[in-house]
């Protein structure tokens, strides 16, 4: 049994899509606004003039590879949560509160108390469970299977992310690299940050959504089958293969795309020339350079996909995965190009950064909301927000390889790790090419384009 959602439509797409927009550009600002100041307040030094907790760089980026790993692995149990129990509307509601007192925790934290600091950070991870799953299937449930806006709207859906994760380092990276308030109030401005996205899904929902995300996905797949449980079929097995085998190529994506909140913020604090006459960049600041290109690319990906669906022209999720791949890389041998003019000693123009970032972007949107697209259609009703879970694990296999990949610049220096991540991309890029045949047949039909001969 399909729920539909309420009549209405704004620019062409349920209304519901704009309050999960919203609601997400919330949690994404909380996020973001944390993660812009996370390794830099590890790293400050006890005595600074803004004190943080003294970590040398390696253990800071090994914290944050285990922490942003673990926040994309908890979503399998708010997932299942859902599916089985409370529903995805009143998960997103719980994730919201939770995730605003781990941000609170952390902002009493600072300076000084690193035992309550990892507390808050647990309590993020435990929240980020409750939300992140369920809200993204939200949006999958919006459409009926086969409709060609869905693509499109998961990229409208990743512009609310990217607007949130756009003003955060602004808001939070100005108050917290700055000692006349001090890392507290960046976390402090995160967690307000999470209280607006619940009252939003509070009082909007039943208005906007209806009756999507109320039940639990098991009880709708039971309606169904007049209350049978049955097995998975071939088909149903077929697609959670496609799912599985491009699980490995996104891990492998994210472990690179992640060096931006951990290796690249470090170099960029360090090594890129942050001056705009007498003005210094906050080196957080550059943390809202790709949700910035996202903002602006991602109406052009979103029309480009729905244009090329209504032409059934829409290259198949895996073929958009490999060119996203091959981006990534790119924007890695710019860096490659960063270290060698700052080879000398001098710093690095912050053009090569800014470049790097926007060929990560145009991968990111090339494989971040064409996956969650393709998870929602691909996976069974009644797994619907646990399979959407597992997708996440991609965030957290690749999260905790970038820690260690990052920490690796400290010995075999930021060229090697830049020039490492590149080969490796295109090299994975050329496999997920070759293979993509066979996963467009395992799709059985789930997105309206001709098959891959």
């Amino acid at each position: 049994m399909r729920v539909l959602p309420p009549p209405g439509q704004i620019l062409g797409h349920p209304k519901g899509l704009f309050l999960l927009f919203g609601t997400e550009m919330w949690e994404r600002f909380s996020y973001y606004g944390m993660r812009a100041l996370l390794v830099l307040t590890l790293v400050a030094a006890v005595d600074d003039s803004n004190p943080g907790f003294g970590m040398s760089k390696s253990d800071a980026l090994h914290l944050y590879g285990w922490f942003t790993g673990m926040v994309w692995f908890s979503p399998i149990l708010g997932g299942w949560l859902a599916d089985n129990l409370i529903g995805q509307r009143r998960a997103v509601q719980i994730g919201c509160l939770v995730i605003a007192a781990g941000q609170f925790i952390l902002s009493a934290a600072v300076p000084g108390n690193l035992p309550l600091f990892y507390t808050g950070l647990v309590v993020l991870v435990l929240g980020n469970g409750f939300f992140k799953a369920n809200i993204s299937t939200m949006v999958g449930a919006l459409y009926e299977q086969g409709d060609a806006r869905r693509d499109g709207a998961f990229t409208i859906f990743y512009m609310g992310i990217n607007i949130g994760s756009f003003i955060a380092p602004l808001i939070c990276s100005t108050l917290g690299e700055n000692p006349a308030y001090g890392w507290r109030y960046g976390y402090m401005a995160a967690g307000i940050a999470m209280l607006l996205a619940f009252l939003l899904q509070t009082f909007l929902g039943r208005a906007m959504l209806g009756e999507i995300g109320v039940q639990p996905s098991v009880k709708l797949a039971l309606a169904t089958t007049g209350g049978v449980k049955k097995p998975l079929t071939k088909e149903e097995f077929d697609r959670l293969r496609v799912i599985l085998t491009v699980f490995i190529f996104c891990v492998l994506f994210w472990g690179a795309y992640e060096q931006q909140g951990g290796l690249m913020n470090l170099y960029a604090q360090e090594k890129i020339d942050r001056m705009l006459g007498s003005f210094e960049i906050p080196a957080g600041w550059f943390q809202s350079v790709n949700p910035f290109f996202i903002v602006t690319l991602g109406p052009v990906f979103a029309a480009l996909w729905e244009w090329l669906g209504a032409r059934r022209k829409n290259p198949p999720s895996p073929v958009k995965m490999y060119y996203g791949l091959f981006l990534t890389g790119l924007g890695f041998l710019l860096m490659v190009g960063a270290t060698y003019e700052q080879s000398g000693g001098g710093k690095a123009n912050m053009a090569w950064l800014i470049l790097a970032l926007m060929f990560h972007t145009m991968g990111e949107l090339c494989i971040s909301p064409v996956g969650l697209s393709m998870t929602t259609k691909l996976a069974p009703l009644r797994l619907a927000s646990l399979i959407m879970g597992v997708w996440f694990l991609t965030n957290f296999g690749g999260n905790i390889m970038a820690g260690y990949v990052g920490a690796l610049a400290e010995n075999q220096g930021d060229a090697a790790v830049f020039g490492g991540l590149a080969g490796s991309l295109f090299v994975f890029a050329a496999i997920l090419w070759a293979i993509s045949g066979k996963l467009v047949r395992w799709m059985h039909g789930a997105e309206d384009i001709a098959e891959l001969s």
